[in-house]
């Protein structure tokens, strides 16, 4: 009897009485809605590369972030994308075929392949990158030098806090 009341408190909890809380957690899902649409995404593969999928974007970012620690293996990508690795090869050989990646011979050991950007790879990259900085331009346009140097730096600190918090409640749910 008490398990079951406490499970329906915990269903029912009341929304933050801190209004800020409260304001956070609703743009929070109104951002969620509108990056679920992946518009940025879309502009980009219909400028430069129509017939590409958002999954495949997804992986063009998994290259570029992974890059900047090294070489980029299917693994790699599955890992940052937290897909199963025969999902992500599939997707890359689907992107070799379009020519946005390149698989070649590891420098470091030439028994691994790794991933890397074509020209039309980078090409998209450099699109959604434009496309996302016209958007994030056109938002901020009337805003003053402080409030985006401000803002750019409190978002940096929500966003990093953000990922630290699901990072550790990852890794307690799954040890």
């Amino acid at each position: 009897m008490t398990t079951a009341t406490n499970t329906r408190e915990v269903e029912a909890s009341p929304l933050p009485e801190d209004e800020n809380l409260l304001r956070i957690g609703q743009v929070m899902t109104r951002m969620r809605l509108m990056t679920g649409r992946r518009m940025i995404g879309r502009l980009a593969i219909q400028n430069v590369a129509p017939g590409l999928e958002l999954s495949h974007l997804d992986v063009i970012d998994a290259v570029r972030r992974a890059e900047e620690a090294g070489e980029v293996t299917v693994g790699t990508i599955a890992d940052i994308l937290r897909i199963d690795p025969s999902r992500a090869s599939r997707i890359v050989a689907e992107m070799v075929t379009r020519g946005v990646l390149r698989r070649k011979a590891s420098q470091a050991d030439a028994r691994r392949i790794v991933v890397v950007l074509t020209a039309l790879g980078q090409r998209l990259l450099a699109e959604i990158q434009a496309q996302k900085f016209s958007v994030i331009e056109s938002i901020i346009a009337d805003w003053s030098t402080e409030d985006v140097e401000a803002f750019s730096l409190l978002f940096d600190r929500f966003v990093g806090g953000y990922e630290r918090v699901f990072q550790a409640r990852i890794k307690e749910t799954d040890g």
